[in-house]
């Protein structure tokens, strides 16, 4: 797998993933890259200093910042590990049918910025965990809990016989402004192109809907996610 970007290299490495070696463009200032090879150092990992050709060959889109890691598959956490129970509500987002993996990324950039227990992918129907979400996601992968499911369905009905409250993003919804948000809590958000799953919505116990006032009547999926996440975040701060 191929971590590029200063950031998400530094935060791989720094977090103990499996990183094999690190690879830097060899005409670079020192000064960029003093810290993360100070830190590659000190945890043992091999550095590379390359020509820039070797970099283009690595990188999936050519913007790697002069810098990239060779690393292991993405390691998943187990559902019970995203469902561990700490002193808060819990706060969990379950992906339906995300395709794009700079929308996923996203989508964990702001689930760890926000403090989200975990992520719930799917098997089938969402993209997966590649180079392109880590980069996107900015070193944030590194920290969040994000756990593959068999069935999303299934893993719906298991929420709710937790006790945890499971709602759908969904434009046909509740105002988010006038829904509790501050229990244990499971938010479904649905895919760029079809939403949520018909089935899907109907085993949730509600559905919440961001007001809109203008002509289009969509937002980007990590968008929604923002301000549907931040919401619960500043309910459960007044509480």
């Amino acid at each position: 797998m191929i971590i590029q970007g200063r950031n998400a290299v530094t935060e791989a490495v720094k977090n103990g993933s499996t990183v094999e070696k690190v690879l830097l463009l060899k005409d670079a200032p020192k000064q960029n890259n003093f810290t993360l090879v100070k830190l590659c150092r000190e945890k043992k990992i091999t550095v590379q200093f390359v020509e820039k050709q070797a970099l283009e060959r690595l990188s999936p889109d050519g913007r790697h910042q002069g810098v990239i890691a060779v690393t292991t598959e993405f390691k998943y956490a187990d559902v019970e590990e995203v469902l561990e129970k700490k002193d808060k509500p819990l706060l969990i987002l379950l992906l339906d049918g995300i395709e794009d993996p700079h929308n996923l990324g996203a989508i964990i950039r702001v689930a760890e910025c926000a403090g989200v227990n975990g992520i719930l992918l799917p098997r089938r129907r969402c993209c997966p965990v590649t180079d392109t979400a880590v980069k996107v996601s900015c070193g944030a992968s590194e920290y969040v809990k994000i756990a593959k499911v068999n069935n999303l369905n299934d893993a719906i009905r298991d929420l709710k016989e937790r006790g945890i409250f499971v709602l759908a993003a969904d434009m046909d919804g509740q105002d988010i402004y006038k829904t509790d948000l501050t229990g244990d809590l499971a938010i479904v958000i649905g895919g760029e192109g079809d939403g949520v799953h018909s089935l899907t919505g109907k085993l949730c116990d509600g559905k919440i809907a961001l007001p809109q006032f203008g002509q289009i009547n969509s937002l980007n999926a990590s968008v929604a996610t923002g301000i549907v996440v931040y919401e619960a975040v500043r309910q459960r701060n007044l509480v």
